[in-house]
């Protein structure tokens, strides 16, 4: 049987803190030695430089580990229950969707049933036709009604049949859908409220990481959890791929630092160093130059 090994910390998942990516899981284990591995990396990582950064240099919280079977998805993703339902999916495991290295297709479900897809820079077939969408919309309300509280619930459908992988109580929820812009700006999708305008700082992966100031404007293509100091560091982020739904997207929203992601052409658009204004409501990026 292949399996997935995965963190489950005393401090995460909480009402207050999901250290959303903070901890190891490790994917398509096979074997006793291979799992014995594996679990000795998830409790490594609650000594890692993102773990400590997201904890604020807090000590450890004890750590367990979870070994359960591996589904090996044809469709998966991430869920959010509130007023509407909101979900991110995409072909495949859900690795890209929740590390934001993927800009998932992105659906809204009301009370009533009917199903909006939010605009993405998505081609092709839809990841959800609008049965689906409802299906993983009343799971949704089925744990959100269990748990006693809006939930982060991640999925995944195989061979036809849906998998709820964890449940998790949502933090802080996601911004709803912005109106177009009505002025000269990069779009995409609201990841974290609130405005912010400084000097972009365009970082192209963990050797980049120095130059990020107190106060920039971070610019990348995606941000996986590796990139959690950096959150503490930056008062805005845009990035060119991931969805609201995101680990990153999340940490940001605790933080309460706007973000905007999924922006086509970020890196190459905005100039490192350029004053940029990032409005992570309205999921829009604005120069000054």
């Amino acid at each position: 049987m292949t399996v997935a090994v995965r963190s489950s910390a005393a401090d995460e998942d909480t009402a207050h803190a999901s250290a959303a990516g903070q901890y190891e899981t490790v994917l398509g284990v096979r074997g006793a030695a291979a799992v014995t591995k594996a679990v000795r990396t998830c409790w490594a990582s609650a000594h890692s430089d993102r773990a400590v950064a997201y904890r604020d240099g807090a000590a450890a919280a004890p750590m367990a580990v979870i070994v359960q079977r591996l589904v090996e998805a044809d469709v998966s993703g991430v869920l959010f229950t509130g007023d509407d339902v909101v979900i991110e999916a995409s072909w495949g495991l859900g690795a890209g969707v929740v590390g934001g290295t993927v800009t998932p297709d992105a659906y809204r479900v009301g009370a009533d049933g009917v199903v909006t897809r939010a605009a993405t820079h998505q081609r092709g077939r839809p990841v959800l036709d609008d049965g689906t969408a409802n299906a993983l919309a009343r799971l949704g309300r089925r744990v959100e009604a269990l748990l006693g509280g809006p939930q982060d619930v991640e999925w995944a459908i195989a061979g036809g049949e849906l998998w709820l992988l964890q449940a998790r109580p949502v933090t802080v929820a996601p911004p709803p859908p912005a109106p177009a812009a009505t002025v000269a700006a990069l779009t995409g999708t609201p990841a974290s409220r609130g405005v912010a305008t400084g000097p972009a700082r365009v970082i192209d992966g963990p050797d980049g990481f120095g130059r990020v100031r107190a106060g920039d404007m971070l610019v990348c293509r995606f941000t996986d959890p590796a990139w959690t100091p950096l959150l503490r560091v930056a008062a805005g982020v845009v990035t060119e791929t991931g969805g609201a739904l995101s680990h990153a997207a999340i940490v940001a929203r605790e933080r309460r630092i706007p973000a905007v992601v999924g922006v086509d052409g970020a890196t190459t658009r905005i100039r490192d160093g350029a004053t940029i204004t990032v409005d992570g409501a309205a999921g829009t990026v604005t120069t000054e130059e």
